[in-house]
């Protein structure tokens, strides 16, 4: 278990809210990270791994157009697999990655072309989503190093997004655990 999931569990844990993992190219690594964390069962909803592109249509409702169009391999894509997680599996949080791991490219995508999409909860103020973030990433290595940097950035694109609207009350208890600094 890594410490950023180990983190993750925690700062969810203490917000009260719920985290859902749409995985193409990781196969299931983002949530065996997530649940390898003890209490991760107070947090964790599930996961899709829809490996074959038309599986993120039907069970996380990506736009079929957008697919065709483009390939699984996209920004948006990413961005529809966390919604759709979150949506499909009720949950607070949705985390998704897609991407080529090798050995061949894949729908005009070079090698190591991955993307990465969180979508958090919608901000009562504003309407918006408070997460909608999606970070894309050009990796080297092989099959095997792109897939786990892939899970590693898509744990540390929840945490930042956590960490960005952490409340004050929080942050001081962060601050508190840690021995006032």
């Amino acid at each position: 278990m890594s410490s950023s999931a180990t983190e993750l569990v925690r700062l969810l844990t203490v917000r009260g809210e719920t985290l859902a993992v749409a995985e193409s190219l990781t196969g299931g690594l983002v949530a065996a990270e997530i649940t390898s964390v003890p209490g991760a069962s107070k947090v964790f909803r599930g996961s899709v791994t829809a490996y074959a592109t038309e599986l993120k249509h039907r069970l996380l409702g990506v736009d079929a157009t957008l697919l065709a169009q483009r390939g699984a391999v996209d920004p948006q894509v990413a961005a529809q697999m966390a919604a759709g997680a979150r949506k499909a599996l009720g949950a607070d949080w949705g985390i998704a990655t897609t991407g080529v791991a090798g050995p061949e490219p894949q729908d005009g995508q070079p090698v190591g072309t991955v993307f990465v999409a969180v979508e958090g909860p919608c901000d009562a103020g504003s309407g918006s989503a408070a997460g909608g973030k999606v970070g894309a990433l050009r990796l080297n290595g092989d099959r095997a190093e792109i897939r786990m940097e892939s899970v590693r950035s898509v744990l540390a694109l929840l945490l930042k997004e956590l960490a960005g609207e952490q409340t004050g009350n929080e942050r001081a208890q962060d601050t508190e655990r840690n021995g006032g600094f």
